[in-house]
């Protein structure tokens, strides 16, 4: 049963991560993809909350989809933490 949910969170973290880079090859920024990402963690949460729900059957389980938003959120606050070093660089780049 834990195998499934570990399964399940990378599935979510990659699934969340492809979609934030397709964000990025269509508006070229990466302030967008790190946005996209956010908005992916809540969704994907309240989806994993759910499937914990339905396949424990307790309803502590919901911290399950709380911990698969955590990850998440991390994984934009890295995603957003490169855009600003990307935009710094290049800021620096196009002076010098």
């Amino acid at each position: 049963m834990t195998n499934f949910f570990i399964i399940l969170m990378g599935f979510f973290i990659v699934t969340s991560n492809i979609f934030g880079f397709i964000s990025y090859k269509k508006k070229k920024s990466l302030y967008s993809a790190a946005f996209t990402i956010v908005l992916l963690a809540a969704l994907f949460a309240s989806i994993g909350g759910m499937l914990a729900m339905f396949i424990i059957r307790d309803p502590f389980s919901i911290f399950y989809g709380l911990q698969v938003g955590y990850y998440l959120l991390i994984n934009s606050l890295i995603v957003l933490f490169i855009a600003i070093v990307v935009s710094v660089v290049k800021k620096y780049n196009i002076e010098n």
